[in-house]
């Protein structure tokens, strides 16, 4: 006699990594031992690993230490975008994915992360992608964000709560216009309904807001959800001057950068609805190089930053 046996639905966690083994190894260390605490009658985690071209040994030690990771490959120029959209087809195609969930090897679940995750998941439906609550690793009772805001006609766009304090204010789920590429869950419609991430355009910084923007354009519902907690280590941030005036001009159009100007440009050119949303533009990157002038001023003065 046959025993019906039904498929759990799977959730793929997605992680894109270049090089950085020591990050790989620290998420995976944590990442592996509580998904397999994690006991679900209808869901099962799968981690998909896209290694972009490391030149560390990244893959091998995958492979050597978690033989039940999946690894998808690059050539170096996928970027985070293109690597999360390489790992998304595979899990689709391969692992039959219900849900993707992006990650990063820089971030930290709390304890109960992935058990409050697919409480959290079966209490909303499919067209509602969920994000977590973000602290800064080593300011843990500062947030990093949850969620972000944009406004199509003033141009403003910001994290909710950044560098804020966590107040009991915040701990209910709300609902916002975008997310970061972490510790973000979306149902396979998603991408069935609206495609892959826009590589081309947004490779690396601004590729999640891109995305999940578009995500709530066309009908799809955002929700930042308080039970869900992750820290970011925030060290492994992109490219900015750190006072050079080379790394200042390197950070107005390198890829790894978040003041890339043209990547700006190009997020404002596809949703702004107004000339007037791009003086926030002009407020973004005239405090930005300001700062760097008001300071190499001041400390010829013999004033100095501090932190």
């Amino acid at each position: 006699m046959k025993l019906n046996t039904v498929e759990k639905e799977i959730i793929a966690i997605i992680i894109p990594v270049h090089n950085g083994i020591g990050f790989t190894r620290n998420c995976l260390n944590m990442l592996v031992p509580q998904i397999s605490k994690t006991v679900s009658p209808r869901f099962k985690y799968e981690i998909i690993v896209t290694d972009d071209g490391s030149t560390d040994g990244t893959s091998g030690w995958i492979k050597e230490n978690y033989p039940s990771v999946h690894i998808v490959t690059g050539n170096g120029d996928l970027w985070w975008s293109g690597g999360v959209n390489k790992g998304v087809v595979y899990s689709l195609e391969n692992l039959k994915a219900e849900y993707i969930l992006w990650w990063n090897n820089d971030i930290i679940p709390a304890e109960d992360y992935f058990s409050r995750l697919l409480e959290i998941t079966s209490e909303y439906t499919r067209d509602t992608i969920i994000g977590s609550k973000i602290f800064v690793f080593n300011l843990k009772n500062v947030l990093w964000g949850m969620g972000g805001k944009f406004d199509s006609v003033t141009g403003t766009r910001h994290m909710y709560f950044e560098n804020t304090a966590d107040r009991e204010d915040f701990s209910k789920p709300m609902e916002v216009d975008w997310f970061p590429g972490m510790g973000t869950i979306l149902h396979k419609s998603v991408f069935e309904k609206i495609g892959m991430l826009d590589e081309k355009i947004f490779p690396q910084y601004h590729g999640d807001s891109d995305y999940t923007y578009r995500a709530k354009k066309a009908g799809f519902k955002l929700v930042a959800h308080p039970g869900l907690v992750i820290y970011n280590d925030t060290s492994n941030t992109g490219l900015k001057h750190s006072g050079s005036f080379r790394e200042l001009c390197l950070s107005l159009y390198s890829i790894k950068s978040n003041y890339n100007f043209r990547k700006d440009v190009a997020f404002y050119r596809k949703h702004s609805k107004s000339f007037f949303a791009y003086f926030m533009l002009f407020k973004k990157y005239f405090r930005y190089i300001g700062g760097f002038y008001k300071w190499k001023l001041l400390n010829a003065f013999g004033i100095k930053k501090n932190g």
